[in-house]
């Protein structure tokens, strides 16, 4: 064989073995690369270490601690008020450099620079979804409405915040501009822009009151300006040339005439075409289209030298709010946003957030200067403002001190001054302990200048009802027609539920059925106020919600087959859950009403917005079962502090339906019951589905008018709340349906006396007096040949009584909580006695308007309220 063969030969094996060993190293790595993958801890792989083709899983540690280390700061500052907006700054802060990131290690594990591109891009993300919620927020209609107010607030509240600010900008663009992070060689104009736009933005909170309408109007429409002069200065940044920046103006000013004069009116189709405005709300296909409009519009202003917040929120200003779409949309979208992106957001900055970069005194020096510029500007811009639309000083300040607050909205600009290279660290960091300082400063000062005892008395002043300096009667309001001794109820407050609604319009359709003088119905919804944009957002709607609302609908259909006049009005309020009862009596004291009346909830919540739920808990259970069909300890806490609340400022009722007291023949029946029973679960056995075994359950609904004969019963055993009762059913007796029989104790006054002899002489047999010994289930039971209905009316403070059937405490209680000291004692022993009877009545605890009673040695003594003459014999004893 030649040389030249051999070396042939000898090539092509060692190509050959090459070739394979290559080959079998690359099948091995890749082998082992996908066992790798797959093993995860169980093949030693590192959870924290940040791997490019998984970033799921350090991206959800990271996402766990912002989330869990918000809502932990969050629970101590909800304690004092504090908006989540603070818990999430300082959780943002703690995670950046200045205090976590100082710990050896911890942000190159936890957020390492390869792993921040996909933390940014969620963050991004969810502020994009921010900003159309807060475009879909603001209702230009609204603003529209009350634009004088508006104007003057808003012009004076944006123009003395930015002209000092530009005065600051001045000195932190000699000392800072040209930092690292920075645009080289930026001009004063558009620093200083940005610096204006930052102390001048505002984010509102919320009062039901006159000052919270125009705090609301101006913050509308200081955001909306804001937001403009905010997309110029980026617009400025972003452009290479003047002439560039001219264009994107342009651009934008063209694509935003495009979507209100194009987009909308092929939006508005669509829905209308969907039904999408009715109160179904939009459907997953439209809620699909509007987050398009979003991204599309998003990406548009991003690519023409716009950030792309401002093409989503130009999308939520286009959203029509008719028929409460923008608050059933941002209900679909708010949570994921508000819980998840968020925090992700604000842990962004606070990663941006050094405080150890101000470490001099001429930089702290500048920190003091642009917080006291920031916020004592904003006060006296919107003090200003709201003193030429006449409100007196002390509510003006109020105003200003509202406007002054920066939250979430100016971390928002503070963010995009810091992407688009306006503000160094330092300077955002600068910012950042303003807007912290701000926005924790307004909750308590504002607690502090507009308490609700100023509310009140400043509310009187302005009717001309008491003189400011003594708070005495100022003035005597004109005389109004006298009514009759026994029509103790002209004026009605009823506080409407959607649990509840049947058996209470039943009770008012008893009021109407007597023709004394006209009757006055006025109906009081209450929606709860939250952390959620859609609640704040209810507020602004509240007065067009009044208008379709169907429970205020079904209150003023009670009133067309009434026998006497009936005038309804009716109101939705959105207040926080705590403050419920301060609403309904402040809102008793507005109206100058007679009787307030409150439905024992049906499912026990205390907000109707988890009555749902708390119905589908309470149909494995018989209402009977428990007490008052399932309360809960906030419920009877709300039922006792309106009781508490109330005792100077109007009478009282508390209506508890049969139903809720375990009785038979109730007013709302069910057919073919499902099979349950408490919370067991049974097995069956059978050839066919459940479903197909027994027939849906149906419903009976019965109106009052058509029950027949209204049975009345009322205890009487003392005392002014006792003798409330008597004459509340003696108003009852005037229809000529209804039957009251009065039964005695052994605490009579000589005003009980004078009743009870007119009311023999003026209603003949329809009033009965009984005596204390035949009080008990039996009295109560209805007659089985009538087919008409009971109500046991009792005094919630009936004292002095003998009788072993109502002496002696209860044994109801809710949640730990006793319900006896919401209703009463006596109240609470006729609760027991119906139950252990099977009987079928409702119950009806009144309180009346006046002084607490103090017990005598015999009885009770004490000072109604309700007649210029001694309400009992011992107290005209002590007269003497």
């Amino acid at each position: 064989m030649s040389t030249t063969a051999s070396a042939i030969i000898m090539a092509t094996i060692t190509a050959t073995v090459t070739v394979n060993n290559n080959t079998t190293a690359t099948a091995t790595a890749t082998a082992a690369a996908k066992v790798a993958a797959q093993g995860g801890i169980l093949e030693h792989l590192n959870p924290s270490v940040f791997n490019p083709a998984d970033p799921i899983v350090l991206f959800i540690i990271q996402a766990s601690l912002v989330i869990s280390l918000t809502r932990l700061l969050n629970w101590p500052l909800s304690k004092l008020n504090e908006p989540k907006v603070i818990a999430e700054v300082i959780a943002g802060i703690m995670l950046g450099p200045t205090v976590l990131g100082r710990i050896p290690g911890f942000t190159e594990t936890v957020f390492p620079a390869a792993s921040m591109p996909p933390f940014r891009l969620a963050a991004n993300l969810g502020l994009t979804l921010y900003l159309f919620l807060v475009g879909l927020e603001i209702d230009l209609g609204y603003l529209l409405s009350n634009w004088r107010v508006a104007a003057s607030v808003a012009v004076l509240d944006m123009t003395i915040p930015f002209g000092l600010g530009i005065a600051v900008a001045w000195g932190l663009y000699n000392d800072f501009a040209g930092e690292p992070g920075t645009v080289a060689n930026i001009s004063f104009g558009v620093f200083a822009l940005f610096v204006g736009v930052a102390m001048a933005i505002t984010a509102f909170p919320l009062l039901n009151t006159t000052v919270g309408v125009i705090v609301m109007t101006s913050g509308v429409a200081n955001d909306v300006v804001g937001w403009v002069l905010l997309a110029l200065c980026v617009t400025l940044v972003n452009a290479g040339a003047g002439v560039t920046a001219l264009y994107i103006l342009l651009v934008a000013a063209g694509y935003s005439l495009f979507l209100a004069l194009a987009v909308r009116p092929a939006f508005m189709w669509v829905l209308r075409t969907t039904r999408s405005l009715d109160h179904g709300g939009p459907s997953q296909s439209v809620v699909a289209l509007t987050i398009f409009m979003v991204l599309a519009s998003a990406f548009f202003t991003d690519i023409i030298g716009v950030h792309a917040i401002f093409g989503a929120f130009m999308v939520g200003l286009i959203c029509p709010h008719e028929g409460g779409f923008a608050i059933k949309l941002t209900e679909k979208i708010e949570d994921l946003v508000a819980v998840l992106f968020l925090p992700l957001f604000f842990a962004l900055s606070g990663l941006n957030t050094n405080i150890g970069l101000l470490n001099t005194g001429r930089i702290w020096g500048y920190v003091v200067a642009i917080t006291l510029v920031a916020f004592l500007s904003k006060v006296a811009g919107g003090t200003l403002g709201a003193r030429l639309n006449g409100l007196v000083w002390r509510e003006s300040l109020t105003i200003g001190t509202l406007m002054s607050c920066k939250g979430l909205v100016e971390l928002i600009v503070l963010n995009i001054g810091l992407q688009a290279r306006i503000l160094s660290q330092r300077t955002f960091t600068m910012f950042v302990v303003m807007a912290l300082v701000t926005t924790f400063a307004t909750t308590p000062l504002v607690s502090w200048l507009y308490p609700p005892a100023y509310q009140r008395k400043l509310d009187l002043w302005k009717k001309g009802k008491i003189d400011w300096t003594t708070g005495g009667s100022h003035t005597i309001p004109p005389p109004e027609p006298a009514a009759p001794e026994t029509d103790m109820a002209a004026r009605l407050l009823v506080y409407l539920r959607a649990d509840g609604l049947s058996s209470l319009l039943s009770l008012i359709t008893h009021f109407t059925s007597t023709s004394i003088q006209p009757l006055r119905v006025h109906g009081y919804r209450l929606t709860e106020l939250t952390d959620r944009n859609s609640s704040v957002m209810a507020v602004t709607a509240a007065r067009a919600r009044a208008r379709h609302d169907p429970i205020l609908q079904a209150l003023g259909a009670c009133a067309h087959r009434a026998a006497r006049d009936v005038l309804v009005s009716g109101q939705v309020a959105v207040v926080p859950r705590d403050a419920f009862a301060d609403a309904l009596v402040g809102e008793a004291a507005r109206a100058q009403s007679d009787l307030l009346l409150v439905p024992w909830s049906e499912t026990g919540a205390v907000a109707e917005e988890a009555a749902a739920a708390a119905a589908a808990a309470a149909a494995l259970v018989r209402p009977g079962d428990s007490v008052f069909g399932g309360s809960d300890a906030a419920f009877v806490g709300l039922v006792g502090g309106i009781y508490e609340k109330a005792r100077a400022v109007v009478a009282v009722g508390v209506f508890v339906e049969q139903s809720l007291l375990g009785g038979s023949g109730t007013a709302m029946e069910t057919e073919n019951p499902p099979r349950v029973t408490g919370r067991q679960l049974t097995r069956d056995a059978c050839g066919v589905s459940l479903s197909d075994a027994y027939s849906p359950p149906i419903v009976r609904l019965y109106a009052a008018e058509s029950r027949g004969t209204h049975y009345v019963r009322v205890l009487y055993d003392g005392g002014v709340d006792g003798l409330y009762a008597v004459r509340l059913a003696l108003q009852l007796a005037q229809s000529e349906d209804a039957q009251v029989v009065v039964v005695e104790g052994q605490c009579l006054s000589a005003e009980f006396a004078r009743i009870k002899s007119a009311a023999l002489a003026g209603y003949g047999g329809r009033v009965v007096f009984a005596a204390e010994k035949e009080h008990g289930g039996e009295l109560l039971a209805l007659p089985a040949e009538s087919g008409g209905s009971v109500t046991v009316i009792v005094g919630r403070s009936v004292l002095g009584g003998t009788g072993d059937e109502f002496a002696g405490g209860s044994s109801l209680s809710a949640g730990g909580v006793d319900v006896a000291r919401a209703i009463g004692s006596a109240a609470a022993r006729v609760v027991e006695v119906i139950k252990a009877g099977g009987v079928s009545a409702s119950l009806l605890v009144v309180q009346a308007k006046g002084q607490p009673e103090a017990v005598g040695e015999k009885g009770v003594v004490g000072q109604s309220g309700l007649a210029p003459r001694k309400n009992t014999e011992h107290s005209q004893e002590g007269a003497r």
